[in-house]
């Protein structure tokens, strides 16, 4: 037997998830990762050349530059999201009306691609809002004075009166 503690000896791996689980938790995660993955096909996609065989093929515009920064901005608001939490309304309409700019601007908003990740992205950052830990909220649900047994137990006091009137019914 030794006096060491278990966790000391918790792979740092399992450490790593949990501590990113619960930062996950704490913020609209899945709004800035689609937004940010949104406006990395808008940005990329006007300065691209593919090549086939001999031949090039480049999707350059005349609103590259416009392109650019609409691509920028999404990756910008997607990091908002993470690290900034309380701005992520903002950041969700942002997201957005840029993600609907990109589709006259930019390629048709990346080839589709860009413009519902960033749409999604935007939605589900406006849609979120942060959550209470289970212990407070079972206090809340408690009523002053009630001890945790009580508030377990569930008891439904109702009054029931019974008038069926032979069994018929009367509809006025």
């Amino acid at each position: 037997m030794t006096a060491e503690s278990p966790a000391q000896n918790e792979h740092y791996l399992r450490v790593f998830r949990r501590r990113f689980r619960d930062w996950r938790g704490t913020r609209p995660f899945w709004a800035g990762l689609l937004t940010l993955l949104g406006g990395i096909p808008i940005a990329y996609f006007p300065y691209a050349s593919l090549q086939l065989g001999q031949m090039t093929l480049s999707m350059a515009t005349t609103a590259g530059a416009g392109s650019l920064i609409i691509g920028v901005l999404l990756v910008t608001l997607g990091l908002t999201m993470w690290f900034q939490a309380l701005v992520r309304v903002f950041a969700g309409v942002a997201a957005i009306l840029l993600a609907l700019v990109s589709i006259p601007v930019a390629n048709f908003g990346g080839f589709v691609v860009g413009f519902l990740l960033s749409l999604i992205g935007g939605a589900l950052s406006i849609a979120w809002a942060p959550g209470t830990p289970e212990a407070a909220r079972a206090q809340e649900t408690r009523e002053p004075g009630e001890s945790a047994a009580q508030s377990d137990v569930y008891a439904y006091e109702t009054e029931t009166t019974v008038d069926a009137n032979g069994g018929r019914n009367s509809a006025g």
